[in-house]
């Protein structure tokens, strides 16, 4: 290894630490990776930690308040709450994969294009961006949903798509200023092709600020497809999804609130835990956070 390569891999471990040393530093930031590692390892291993199936009916007595045996009481149909959270995680992260996977994917494509080419290809691109982004997301999910059909994973696609423009606006804004460094400039003049500029310059300094969009955008995602369980068009019985069982809960409040309290605070420590990882990865990754400190 020469000398030169050994000083830029030294340089790179180097900054790798400084960053790990800073996220560490944030206190909000390691709580938000424990509320989400904890939240993965539940998923992981539900059917471990779960004591019941959660689908199964007549676990403990309809309605039954919490208790050492139910810790967070029973259901109308006598399920088991604490297992249907338990397996509610798994579609909690499965949401957020696929919906925040294709509203990134979409509109980093979107955005990279539109910046990148210019002239009329960026006008009709972003004008289209624009006018789907002059809708609100929930009025775009309903509408999706309402197209088709409701599901669980109809719920997912409407949310990635109703998220889209979201993402492909701020690729393209990071595009115009990559466009604007020397870097590319000296690239251009160079004569190197599109493909090499897209993917081995643009796309490499575009990709940390889609990260921390993407991070940040989890809980929107997860929030907007609770909702639309919330209101039948999302996750249907019997799924153990967080915002049905919200809906489920709202006839029985007054008799048991357990059942709307219970999943209403796992849908808050989610959000609030990938709300707090995403303001460190934020802090690491994006350089104006780094230069203010």
């Amino acid at each position: 290894m020469s000398l030169q390569t050994a000083s830029v891999t030294g340089g790179t471990s180097s900054e790798t630490m400084l960053k790990l040393k800073q996220f560490m530093s944030n206190r909000g930031a390691v709580l938000g990776l424990v509320i989400v590692m904890t939240l993965i390892v539940v998923a992981l291993f539900a059917p471990m930690i779960a004591p019941y199936d959660p689908q199964m009916m007549g676990a403990g007595r309809r309605l039954q308040p919490p208790s050492f045996a139910y810790p967070f009481g029973t259901d109308e149909f006598g399920r088991d709450l604490y297992s249907r959270v338990i397996y509610g995680s798994r579609l909690t992260l499965l949401i957020a994969a696929i919906a925040v996977g294709i509203a990134l994917a979409v509109g980093l494509t979107i955005g990279l294009i539109g910046g990148y080419a210019g002239g009329w290809t960026e006008r009709v691109v972003m004008r289209l961006v624009d006018v789907v982004f002059s809708f609100t997301e929930t009025l775009i999910a309903l509408a999706a949903v309402a197209i088709l059909g409701p599901s669980l994973k109809n719920a997912m696609i409407a949310v990635g798509i109703a998220t889209m423009p979201f993402y492909a606006r701020i690729c393209y804004s990071t595009v115009l200023v990559e466009k604007n460094k020397p870097y590319f400039e000296a690239t251009v003049a160079a004569g190197a092709g599109h493909a090499r500029i897209l993917f081995l310059h643009l796309l490499p300094n575009i990709l940390p600020t889609m990260v921390v969009v993407a991070t940040l955008g989890v809980s929107t995602a997860i929030l907007a497809a609770a909702g639309l369980s919330f209101l039948g068009l999302g996750a249907q019985p019997p799924s153990p999804e967080w915002g049905w069982m919200l809906s489920a809960g709202r006839d029985y409040f007054s008799r048991a609130p357990w059942m709307m309290i219970v999943p209403g605070v796992a849908i808050a420590i989610t959000v609030l835990g990938f709300n707090l990882l995403g303001d460190g990865v934020r802090e690491i990754l994006d350089p104006r956070q780094t230069n203010r400190r």
